[in-house]
């Protein structure tokens, strides 16, 4: 039961409101995988096509990350949360009714714009609500949020689209949305004070800022080398492992060991418990040992090491690939790390614009890859179809993840010397 005279319980029910939101952007933004065979069939496109279809989300995503930083800064979490939502699931419903590819795709466009203000929305809401010790915390959670969504947008959703279309289950999960949009907006408070609650000891409130100010703090950001390394860490270890689960994770399964959607479908799931599981237990261990950058140094090392054997075998056994799709998704919490060093790294009031700025990078990767790996593989197609998709080759597949095993290397890089500059640093 939520005492809503306490700023300490009603916190959590409106978190849980952001969250439930949050929820549905990853289901939208991984279950095109799901569903791949039936959009490739719907609208006859080809897998560069498909690519290109499932990275528009990303790719409007990335972009609007760090006008979202500065959005949240000056209107609120609660007005650009809700306001999102609201154009996401109008977003779902334009893409399940669409008749042709260009519907298809401007219907996707917004889903993507909506999107693009949850999570930050989210995190601005935490630093309000939640101490500097217990953001850490809240950052793990509301990413082991996307974790749920994420196994719900794999075997959930396929069980969904069997039963009722994709069409259908894409409208069933705008019309949930809408209320929840709705929720956001007539129960969210920015703040303890707006809410008219005392102030939650050791969490000042946090004044707007003024454009101008925005603007400032903007500069600040992205001057700063560290945050250009957390960037590429993301760009490239996100974006692999968004393309990963909601795309070609799916097809490659299908095509390479003959298993069925719904069977493959269980592979991503997985990954999305992975995600679920990693970034809580991370950030305890984190927390608990003292290290920070050292995790993350060794998490990019075995996500390396993991795609690297796909790319050079290209059909492991099942076993190593489960595998493979679990620990590449728990190890997302050893890479959000670096969220709360960019926070400390920077004046509390440009919260907001800070995490916008490197939130971006996962999906702008996730913008790219799907597109790259869609254009790899087509370019090794030898002209089979199956139910008038396009059935590509297990060489295909193999240079593709060679293409996401050099990300996560460069990743890797990155995260050395990002663990060099803070422990010189200290």
């Amino acid at each position: 039961m939520v005492d809503w005279s306490s700023p300490r319980s009603r916190r959590w029910f409106l978190w849980g409101v952001l969250a439930a939101s949050f929820l549905l952007v990853n289901v939208y933004r991984l279950s095109t995988a799901v569903i791949a065979d039936d959009l490739m069939t719907a609208f006859e496109v080809t897998g560069t096509q498909l690519g290109t279809l499932h990275a528009t989300f990303f790719f409007v995503y990335a972009l609007l990350q760090i006008p979202t930083g500065i959005l949240v800064d000056l209107v609120g979490p609660r007005r650009t949360a809700a306001g999102g939502a609201l154009v996401m699931h109008l977003g779902a419903a334009v893409f399940a009714l669409a008749g042709s590819y260009a519907v298809a795709f401007g219907g996707r466009l917004l889903i993507g714009l909506g999107a693009s203000v949850i999570f930050v929305s989210i995190l601005r809401f935490c630093a309000n609500w939640y101490s500097a010790a217990e953001f850490g915390t809240m950052n793990g959670l509301s990413f082991g949020v996307s974790g749920i969504g994420g196994v719900l947008a794999t075997t959930p959703f396929a069980v969904l689209v069997d039963s009722l279309g994709w069409r259908s289950s894409v409208l069933s999960l705008a019309a949930v949305g809408v209320a929840l949009a709705i929720g956001i907006y007539v129960f969210v408070r920015d703040s303890p004070e707006r809410a008219g609650l005392d102030p939650i000891e050791n969490v000042p409130e946090q004044t707007r800022l003024s454009l101008g100010e925005s603007w400032q703090f903007l500069g600040v950001v992205v001057r700063d080398r560290l945050t250009w390394a957390v960037f590429l860490i993301l760009f490239c270890t996100g974006g692999v492992s968004l393309t990963l689960f909601g795309l070609w994770g799916i097809p490659y399964l299908a095509q390479v060991y003959g298993l069925s959607v719904t069977t493959a479908s269980l592979f991503p799931l997985l990954g999305g418990a992975g995600t679920v599981l990693g970034p809580p237990a991370l950030g305890r261990l984190s927390v608990r040992s003292g290290y920070r950058t050292e995790i993350v140094v060794t998490a990019a090392a075995v996500y390396t090491l993991t795609l690297g054997v796909i790319a050079l075998v290209g059909d492991p056994p099942l076993a190593f690939v489960a595998v493979a799709f679990f620990v590449t998704g728990a190890l997302v919490g050893a890479f959000v790390l670096t969220y709360p060093l960019v926070r400390e790294c920077n004046p509390d009031r440009a919260s907001g614009i800070a995490l916008g700025t490197i939130n971006g990078a996962s999906f702008l990767g996730a913008a790219l890859f799907p597109s790259l790996m869609g254009w790899i593989l087509d370019s090794y197609w030898t002209g089979e179809l199956s139910g008038g998709a396009r059935v590509y080759t297990t060489t295909g597949y193999r240079v593709a993840f060679a293409l996401a095993t050099g990300a996560a290397l460069l990743a890797l890089l990155c995260a050395v010397w990002l663990h060099r500059k803070t422990d010189a640093a200290v």
